[in-house]
Protein backbone atom coordinates (compact mmCIF):
# COMPACT_ATOMS: atom_id res chain seq x y z
CA UNK A 1 0.00 0.00 0.00
CA UNK A 2 1.35 3.37 -0.95
CA UNK A 3 2.03 5.66 1.99
CA UNK A 4 0.81 9.21 2.20
CA UNK A 5 3.33 11.03 4.35
CA UNK A 6 2.26 13.24 7.19
CA UNK A 7 0.72 16.51 6.11
CA UNK A 8 3.41 18.69 7.71
CA UNK A 9 4.75 20.24 4.53
CA UNK A 10 8.07 18.47 4.93
CA UNK A 11 7.55 15.47 2.69
CA UNK A 12 4.50 16.64 0.78
CA UNK A 13 4.80 17.43 -2.89
CA UNK A 14 5.14 21.19 -2.86
CA UNK A 15 4.48 21.85 -6.51
CA UNK A 16 2.72 20.24 -9.41
CA UNK A 17 4.54 22.16 -12.13
CA UNK A 18 5.80 20.23 -15.13
CA UNK A 19 9.29 20.29 -13.63
CA UNK A 20 8.06 18.90 -10.29
CA UNK A 21 6.03 16.17 -11.96
CA UNK A 22 8.93 14.94 -14.07
CA UNK A 23 11.34 15.06 -11.11
CA UNK A 24 8.83 13.08 -9.07
CA UNK A 25 8.22 10.42 -11.73
CA UNK A 26 11.88 9.93 -12.62
CA UNK A 27 12.93 9.98 -8.97
CA UNK A 28 10.40 7.31 -8.04
CA UNK A 29 11.44 5.24 -11.07
CA UNK A 30 15.10 5.38 -10.03
CA UNK A 31 14.41 4.50 -6.38
CA UNK A 32 12.02 1.76 -7.50
CA UNK A 33 14.64 0.17 -9.72
CA UNK A 34 12.94 0.82 -13.04
CA UNK A 35 16.16 2.66 -13.84
CA UNK A 36 18.61 0.67 -11.74
CA UNK A 37 22.08 1.69 -10.62
CA UNK A 38 24.39 2.04 -13.60
CA UNK A 39 21.54 2.37 -16.09
CA UNK A 40 21.84 5.03 -18.80
CA UNK A 41 18.61 7.02 -18.89
CA UNK A 42 16.78 7.45 -22.20
CA UNK A 43 17.90 10.43 -24.26
CA UNK A 44 16.46 13.92 -23.92
CA UNK A 45 14.30 13.61 -27.03
CA UNK A 46 12.67 10.39 -25.80
CA UNK A 47 12.07 11.70 -22.28
CA UNK A 48 10.74 15.05 -23.52
CA UNK A 49 8.25 13.24 -25.72
CA UNK A 50 7.26 10.79 -22.98
CA UNK A 51 6.56 13.49 -20.41
CA UNK A 52 5.26 16.04 -22.94
CA UNK A 53 7.64 18.72 -21.67
CA UNK A 54 10.17 21.03 -23.27
CA UNK A 55 13.90 20.40 -23.41
CA UNK A 56 14.30 23.27 -20.94
CA UNK A 57 12.07 21.58 -18.38
CA UNK A 58 13.91 18.31 -18.89
CA UNK A 59 17.30 19.95 -18.39
CA UNK A 60 16.11 21.49 -15.12
CA UNK A 61 14.82 18.09 -14.06
CA UNK A 62 18.21 16.51 -14.67
CA UNK A 63 19.91 19.28 -12.71
CA UNK A 64 17.57 18.62 -9.77
CA UNK A 65 18.21 14.87 -9.77
CA UNK A 66 21.93 15.44 -10.17
CA UNK A 67 21.88 17.76 -7.16
CA UNK A 68 20.35 14.91 -5.17
CA UNK A 69 23.30 12.74 -6.25
CA UNK A 70 21.09 10.28 -8.13
CA UNK A 71 22.41 10.78 -11.67
CA UNK A 72 25.54 11.98 -13.41
CA UNK A 73 25.85 13.13 -17.01
CA UNK A 74 28.90 12.29 -19.11
CA UNK A 75 29.66 13.53 -22.58
CA UNK A 76 29.19 10.93 -25.33
CA UNK A 77 27.94 8.44 -22.74
CA UNK A 78 24.67 9.81 -21.44
CA UNK A 79 23.05 10.27 -18.05
CA UNK A 80 23.76 7.39 -15.69
CA UNK A 81 22.05 6.41 -12.44
CA UNK A 82 24.65 6.59 -9.66
CA UNK A 83 25.37 4.18 -6.83
CA UNK A 84 22.91 4.51 -3.96
CA UNK A 85 25.66 5.56 -1.55
CA UNK A 86 25.97 8.77 -3.57
CA UNK A 87 22.30 9.72 -3.15
CA UNK A 88 21.41 12.45 -0.69
CA UNK A 89 19.45 10.33 1.77
CA UNK A 90 18.74 13.41 3.88
CA UNK A 91 16.67 14.83 1.03
CA UNK A 92 12.94 14.77 1.84
CA UNK A 93 11.93 13.78 -1.70
CA UNK A 94 14.41 10.90 -1.82
CA UNK A 95 12.95 9.61 1.46
CA UNK A 96 9.38 10.02 0.15
CA UNK A 97 10.26 8.07 -3.01
CA UNK A 98 11.40 5.16 -0.86
CA UNK A 99 7.99 5.16 0.83
CA UNK A 100 6.25 5.41 -2.54
CA UNK A 101 8.01 2.25 -3.64
CA UNK A 102 7.31 0.27 -0.48
CA UNK A 103 9.49 0.94 2.53
CA UNK A 104 11.41 -2.05 3.86
CA UNK A 105 12.38 -3.11 7.37
CA UNK A 106 16.03 -2.48 6.48
CA UNK A 107 15.27 1.09 5.40
CA UNK A 108 13.33 1.85 8.59
CA UNK A 109 16.03 0.38 10.81
CA UNK A 110 18.63 2.49 8.99
CA UNK A 111 16.56 5.56 9.84
CA UNK A 112 16.60 4.53 13.48
CA UNK A 113 20.39 4.14 13.34
CA UNK A 114 20.66 7.81 12.36
CA UNK A 115 18.17 8.87 15.01
CA UNK A 116 20.17 7.08 17.68
CA UNK A 117 23.34 8.75 16.46
CA UNK A 118 21.90 12.27 16.66
CA UNK A 119 18.75 12.74 18.75
CA UNK A 120 20.09 11.74 22.17
CA UNK A 121 22.84 14.32 21.73
CA UNK A 122 20.23 16.90 20.68
CA UNK A 123 18.29 16.17 23.87
CA UNK A 124 21.48 16.71 25.86
CA UNK A 125 22.02 20.06 24.17
CA UNK A 126 18.42 20.99 24.97
CA UNK A 127 19.11 20.22 28.63
CA UNK A 128 21.91 22.79 28.47
CA UNK A 129 20.26 25.40 26.29
CA UNK A 130 16.44 25.22 26.33
CA UNK A 131 14.55 28.23 27.64
CA UNK A 132 11.73 27.96 30.17
CA UNK A 133 9.14 28.56 27.47
CA UNK A 134 10.67 25.85 25.30
CA UNK A 135 10.61 23.38 28.19
CA UNK A 136 6.98 24.24 28.92
CA UNK A 137 6.13 23.72 25.25
CA UNK A 138 7.85 20.33 25.27
CA UNK A 139 5.71 19.31 28.25
CA UNK A 140 2.55 20.35 26.42
CA UNK A 141 3.57 18.45 23.31
CA UNK A 142 4.38 15.32 25.32
CA UNK A 143 1.01 15.37 27.05
CA UNK A 144 -0.80 15.79 23.74
CA UNK A 145 0.23 12.21 22.99
CA UNK A 146 -1.90 11.05 25.93
CA UNK A 147 -5.09 12.56 24.50
CA UNK A 148 -7.78 9.96 23.69
CA UNK A 149 -8.94 9.17 20.19
CA UNK A 150 -5.59 9.28 18.41
CA UNK A 151 -5.25 7.56 15.07
CA UNK A 152 -1.88 6.13 14.04
CA UNK A 153 -1.33 9.20 11.86
CA UNK A 154 -2.36 11.80 14.45
CA UNK A 155 -0.16 10.14 17.08
CA UNK A 156 2.76 10.10 14.66
CA UNK A 157 2.18 13.80 13.99
CA UNK A 158 2.09 14.61 17.72
CA UNK A 159 5.30 12.62 18.18
CA UNK A 160 6.93 14.42 15.27
CA UNK A 161 6.08 17.84 16.71
CA UNK A 162 7.73 16.85 19.97
CA UNK A 163 10.94 15.65 18.36
CA UNK A 164 11.21 18.69 16.10
CA UNK A 165 10.73 20.89 19.18
CA UNK A 166 13.65 19.06 20.81
CA UNK A 167 15.75 19.84 17.74
CA UNK A 168 14.80 23.52 18.03
CA UNK A 169 15.53 23.57 21.77
CA UNK A 170 19.04 22.28 21.04
CA UNK A 171 19.68 25.65 19.35
CA UNK A 172 21.72 24.08 16.58
CA UNK A 173 20.27 24.67 13.10
CA UNK A 174 21.78 21.46 11.77
CA UNK A 175 19.55 19.42 14.07
CA UNK A 176 16.35 20.60 12.44
CA UNK A 177 17.56 19.49 9.01
CA UNK A 178 17.06 15.92 10.22
CA UNK A 179 13.32 16.49 10.41
CA UNK A 180 12.62 14.50 7.25
CA UNK A 181 14.45 11.47 8.65
CA UNK A 182 12.61 11.70 11.96
CA UNK A 183 9.28 12.02 10.18
CA UNK A 184 9.94 9.05 7.92
CA UNK A 185 10.95 6.85 10.86
CA UNK A 186 7.85 7.79 12.85
CA UNK A 187 5.51 7.37 9.90
CA UNK A 188 6.99 3.97 9.18
CA UNK A 189 6.71 2.80 12.78
CA UNK A 190 3.12 3.88 13.30
CA UNK A 191 1.91 2.75 9.88
CA UNK A 192 3.11 -0.83 10.30
CA UNK A 193 1.69 -1.08 13.81
CA UNK A 194 -1.83 -1.72 15.02
CA UNK A 195 -4.03 1.15 16.31
CA UNK A 196 -2.49 3.11 19.20
CA UNK A 197 -4.88 1.68 21.82
CA UNK A 198 -3.68 -1.85 21.03
CA UNK A 199 -0.01 -1.64 20.16
CA UNK A 200 1.80 -0.80 23.37
CA UNK A 201 2.04 2.97 22.76
CA UNK A 202 -0.20 3.70 25.74
CA UNK A 203 2.77 4.95 27.78
CA UNK A 204 4.15 7.17 25.02
CA UNK A 205 3.38 10.39 26.89
CA UNK A 206 5.09 9.06 30.00
CA UNK A 207 8.28 8.08 28.19
CA UNK A 208 8.43 11.45 26.45
CA UNK A 209 7.80 13.31 29.71
CA UNK A 210 10.94 11.64 31.07
CA UNK A 211 12.85 13.48 28.37
CA UNK A 212 11.12 16.75 29.28
CA UNK A 213 11.80 16.33 32.99
CA UNK A 214 15.48 15.65 32.37
CA UNK A 215 15.74 18.69 30.10
CA UNK A 216 13.89 20.82 32.60
CA UNK A 217 16.29 19.72 35.33
CA UNK A 218 19.35 20.45 33.22
CA UNK A 219 20.25 16.75 33.37
CA UNK A 220 22.28 16.22 30.19
CA UNK A 221 22.98 12.53 30.78
CA UNK A 222 19.38 11.84 31.79
CA UNK A 223 18.00 13.62 28.73
CA UNK A 224 20.25 11.61 26.44
CA UNK A 225 19.34 8.33 28.12
CA UNK A 226 15.60 9.07 28.06
CA UNK A 227 15.72 9.98 24.36
CA UNK A 228 17.74 6.89 23.55
CA UNK A 229 15.17 4.72 25.34
CA UNK A 230 12.31 6.24 23.32
CA UNK A 231 14.10 5.67 20.01
CA UNK A 232 15.08 2.11 20.90
CA UNK A 233 11.46 1.40 21.85
CA UNK A 234 10.33 2.63 18.43
CA UNK A 235 12.96 0.52 16.72
CA UNK A 236 11.78 -2.52 18.67
CA UNK A 237 8.21 -1.92 17.47
CA UNK A 238 9.46 -1.98 13.88
CA UNK A 239 11.31 -5.25 14.41
CA UNK A 240 8.36 -6.85 16.17
CA UNK A 241 5.93 -5.83 13.45
CA UNK A 242 8.04 -7.36 10.71
CA UNK A 243 8.78 -10.47 12.78
CA UNK A 244 5.07 -11.08 13.35
CA UNK A 245 4.02 -10.56 9.74
CA UNK A 246 6.21 -10.91 6.67
CA UNK A 247 3.52 -9.15 4.65
CA UNK A 248 3.54 -5.93 6.70
CA UNK A 249 2.25 -3.24 4.34
CA UNK A 250 4.47 -0.32 3.39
Amino acid sequence: MRNRMLDTGKLARRSRTSHAQVVDELGRAIVGGIYSVGTILPGDAELAQRFKVSRTVLRETMKTLAAKGMIVAKARVGTRVTEKNQWNMFDSEVIAWHFDNGVTEEFLLQLYDIRLAVEPFAAGLAAERASRSEIANLGTLAMEMAEPGHTSESLALADLRFHLAIADAAHNPFMHTLGSLIEAALVGMFRISTPPSENGFSNIAETHMRIVNAIGGGNVHGARAAMEAVIIDGRDHVREAYALDDTVPA
